[in-house]
């Protein structure tokens, strides 16, 4: 039977270099099916206690939460903002853990994160490699991608053969 990948940059970027590298890692495994999310499709007002009192959870925190569970491996790959999470990844966050506190669902992730920088967003995939267990992730594996634009190529994938092969070694140890 056919595993189900869903991947998505948690950015909200139309260029999302994250987005890319979540493609691209989802695009690594063998027999899968892969989607591909969009978090602009997921755009709610910003979370707080009034407005969930006032108007409940937004249709679209609960689709996000269904959609995650639909996937066997969920793939991650973290924009970072001030060393922390994109606000728009971050208020659907919030939204979704309103619908389940564990709202990946104990889905196997791998958690990424890329930067034009050399430490390719490693203070967000800290983060999130300390706080997604709490949500309910099975973190299965993180991967940093320093200096993207130095080290992909839209067409080949990752170019810089150490960082390739540290990738593709997560990717074949997780189970499908």
């Amino acid at each position: 039977m056919t595993k189900k990948i869903i991947a998505f940059g948690a950015s909200s970027s139309t260029n999302s270099i994250n987005k890319q590298l979540a493609t691209y890692a989802a695009s690594q495994f063998k027999n899968t099916d892969v989607e591909v999310l969009d978090l602009n499709d997921y755009e709610m007002p910003i979370f707080s206690l009034d407005r969930e009192s006032k108007n409940g959870i937004p249709e679209l925190a609960k689709d996000f939460f269904d959609k995650l569970g639909t996937a066997d491996l969920v793939i991650v790959s973290l924009a970072e903002h001030n060393g922390a999470y994109s606000t728009a990844f971050k208020n659907i966050f919030d939204w979704t853990s309103r619908v389940n506190p564990k709202f990946f669902q104990e889905k196997q992730t791998l958690i990424l994160a890329t930067s034009p920088g050399p430490r390719g967003g490693l203070s967000v995939l800290e983060i999130a490699k300390n706080r997604f267990p709490f949500q309910g992730a099975d973190v299965k594996g993180s991967f940093s991608l320093p200096s993207f634009n130095d080290n992909f190529d839209s067409n080949k994938g990752i170019t810089n053969e150490k960082l390739k092969n540290d990738l593709l070694e997560i990717i074949e140890s997780i189970e499908l």
